[in-house]
């Protein structure tokens, strides 16, 4: 398949997934507003944002396959940015210790000359009750700064779950590719 394929984001995880997949890309990221608008929920902020990432790459790309992801992720309705700094961090893991987590994972895909596809995937996650020095021993191991909920599973972050539950693990990780290889197959693709 010589479709040329482009990844919505520069996100070094988000590229770490979709080598999974074994097929050629390369990124452009949308560099948009990621603010949530007026009372948006963790979902819907996910989903616009997809769409958005998706689309403004596509205009820059129109002969490409464009696929952009986005996360977004609340406790009790409230969204969870990225901590930032290691105190953002370790305040915000202390607030979810023992706390039930709903992480929204939004696909989009454009193909040339067709619409935004979208898909998300729910990833609810529950957090053991932590103590502060093992809060602390975690953040400064796995540096979660850039990470709604202020914890890598890709990493030392399963540690501090008791459950996951959800249809595809990798959207915890931040691109459902479930879905996407089912997209990337109906385009053509070989996956495997």
């Amino acid at each position: 398949m010589n479709q040329e394929v482009i990844l919505a984001s520069e996100s070094q995880y988000k590229k770490n997934i979709l080598k999974r997949l074994e097929i050629a890309f390369t990124t452009d990221a949308p560099a948009i507003d990621e603010s949530p608008q007026g009372s948006e929920s963790a979902r819907a902020l996910s989903e616009r944002l997809a769409q958005v990432k998706a689309k403004t790459v596509a205009d820059r790309h129109p002969d490409a396959i464009v696929i952009s992801t986005d996360q977004s992720a609340e406790v009790d309705g409230v969204i969870l940015g990225k901590p930032a700094t290691i105190e953002n961090a370790c305040a915000m893991l202390q607030k979810l210790s023992g706390q039930t987590v709903s992480f929204f994972t939004s696909v989009g895909v454009i193909a040339p000359k067709q619409p935004c596809i979208t898909y998300t995937e729910e990833v609810i996650v529950t957090l053991r009750e932590l103590d502060p020095l093992e809060i602390e021993r975690y953040v400064i191991k796995d540096m979660p700064l850039d990470c709604a909920g202020s914890f890598k599973v890709e990493s030392l972050g399963i540690s501090l779950f008791t459950s996951v539950k959800s249809e595809d693990p990798t959207a915890l990780e931040g691109l459902p590719l479930i879905k996407l290889c089912q997209w990337l197959r109906d385009q053509g693709f070989k996956i495997p």
